[in-house]
């Protein structure tokens, strides 16, 4: 006789809620590396208005924007507390980062102006993570990695982006856009709490070619002193 799973409420229960369902199988993605291959600008947009106007689209445009604007991880991002914000420093805090590291890094005025929706909804909710669950029994508990990603992808698919739209894609375009602007790789690594320079340079990856041989092209001539007295062969 097969036996049945039931949950405290008596209902059944499937398998596939069990910690050891997978155990032992390894994950789909094992082995594979995806290149470094940064969503632009008009597509993370995109996504963002396509979100929706409620409750669960104003928490992933929140997750989108510390992801992008701050180049967090999305387990430091589902990690932080509200009061790990500090809107008037512009600042956020990331408690324990990866290795356990703590960190601060910034954000950009626009992007804290576009976290205010959620963080409207946040305050009538339970206290507890700053991007939580919405509804049910459990609101206001941390929203999972798993739960995060299927949302990301499904209103991505739904904006028409036709590539690869996880988190880390949006925090490759944060290094990326930064490298891009002039600000110094040492910078960008505290930003992204690398430990060194070298896992930094492989987030600029991203920077296509088109944009070396534009910048390199566009190069001054060199120039030398006048009372140098080099005399050029023609």
């Amino acid at each position: 006789m097969e036996s049945v799973l039931l949950d405290a409420a008596g209902r059944r229960r499937s398998p596939a809620t069990m910690p050891d369902y997978h155990g032992g199988r390894p994950p789909r993605n094992k082995g594979l590396r995806y290149p470094a291959d940064p969503p632009s600008v008009e597509e993370i947009v995109a996504v963002m208005r396509v979100a929706g106007d409620g409750a669960a689209g104003a928490r992933l445009r929140a997750l989108i924007i510390l992801l992008w604007r701050a180049g967090l991880r999305i387990s430091e991002a589902l990690a932080l507390a509200e009061s790990d914000l500090d809107a008037a420093r512009g600042a956020i805090l990331v408690r324990r980062g990866k290795g356990g590291k703590r960190r601060e890094v910034g954000m950009v005025r626009w992007a804290w102006e576009r976290l205010r929706p959620w963080l409207g909804i946040r305050v009538g909710l339970p206290v507890g993570a700053l991007l939580c669950v919405i509804h049910g029994p459990t609101c206001g508990r941390p929203w999972s990695a798993a739960a995060a990603r299927d949302q990301l992808r499904r209103v991505a698919a739904s904006a028409g982006v036709r590539r690869r739209f996880a988190p880390h894609q949006l925090r490759h375009a944060h290094a990326v856009e930064m490298a891009r602007e002039g600000v110094p790789p040492v910078v960008i690594q505290r930003q992204l709490g690398h430990a060194n320079l070298g896992i930094t340079s492989v987030y600029l990856q991203g920077i296509d070619n088109a944009e070396i041989i534009d910048t390199v092209h566009a190069r001054p001539a060199p120039v030398i002193p006048a009372s140098a007295g080099l005399r050029v062969p023609r």
